[in-house]
């Protein structure tokens, strides 16, 4: 692996992408600029994360899960491509061959890359776990939002003591801090009332895999693909940290193809990598726009 200086970064993988077809893996970090934090960098929140497991097998694990996720769906919801999503759709004009993603916010597709496989899924859908049925993610905040108005209110004021001369805002009936699945940090959920699924009744599941889950075999199978048909994998703002996506960095180096890594601190990845970059994706993809492309 070779660890290049910031100077020259973004011209020598320019040189290693120049007239190659290629794919990008992205992770966490590929959305910080966002405003959606990563789980391991600077701007991660730690939680634990939802199991699968606990999540199907009890009512309370779900009730914690959703009220958790209603608030920070909210802030995902409200999120744009930052000028790193952008760049890989211009970049399509580079040999970009697609985008596979370990993120779950759709960011890629909002910013118009022409095929994208959610490798984890889409935080925007919901199946139900009894009869299949996939609904719009959207329309369950709604009836979240009419089952717990109480989340929606003003905070309520108290009296202050004599020497704070008026009066002080109470805290909030639930606290959030945002987590990059669209998940948050919740102090209080116990009243927080659950929505069935609107054909069947049965358990409501956000579309995507939570940890102990697996990804779904054909998306595997159509993601080998698409890294089989390019040269060159550029991983950006992933760790590595999970199979889902270092499995594609094992078979690039298998294959005896060459694999760039860009992410600010070490990755799984980084002792198969050929070129390491520790820089934020943004600027090093409008850097590549500018080195690559046609204007």
């Amino acid at each position: 692996m070779s660890v290049l200086p910031d100077v020259d970064a973004a011209a020598a993988v320019a040189d290693l992408l120049r007239g190659r077809r290629w794919v990008a893996l992205t992770g966490a970090g590929m959305s910080t600029d966002s405003g959606i934090p990563d789980y391991r960098g600077p701007t991660s929140v730690r939680a634990t994360p939802m199991q699968f497991q606990e999540f199907v097998g009890s009512e309370e694990a779900r009730r914690r899960y959703w009220a958790r996720s209603y608030l920070g769906f909210r802030r995902i919801g409200e999120a744009a491509p930052n000028a790193g999503h952008l760049a890989l759709v211009e970049l399509e004009d580079a040999g970009l061959q697609g985008v596979l993603t370990q993120n779950v916010d759709g960011l890629h597709a909002a910013a118009g890359s022409r095929e994208v496989i959610d490798l984890h899924g889409r935080i925007a859908d919901v199946v139900c776990l009894d009869c299949g049925h996939v609904s719009s993610r959207p329309e369950l905040q709604q009836r979240l939002a009419a089952l717990n108005p109480h989340l929606d209110e003003p905070p309520v004021l108290e009296r202050a003591g004599p020497s704070t001369g008026g009066r002080r805002p109470q805290a909030p009936p639930v606290h959030a801090e945002m987590r990059p699945d669209g998940d948050a940090v919740v102090e209080d959920w116990s009243g927080f009332v659950l929505a069935g699924c609107a054909g069947c009744g049965g358990r409501l599941k956000p579309d995507v895999v939570f940890f102990g889950e697996s990804v779904p075999r054909p998306r595997v199978e159509q993601a080998y693909a698409l890294v089989d048909r390019a040269e060159v994998l550029v991983v950006l703002g992933s760790s590595l940290t999970v199979m889902s996506g270092l499995r594609f960095v094992r078979h690039q180096t298998k294959a005896g193809r060459p694999t760039v890594v860009v992410n600010r601190g070490t990755t799984r990845g980084d002792d198969l990598a050929t070129l390491k970059l520790e820089r934020g994706c943004s600027e090093t993809l409008t850097g590549l726009v500018s080195r690559l492309c046609w204007r």
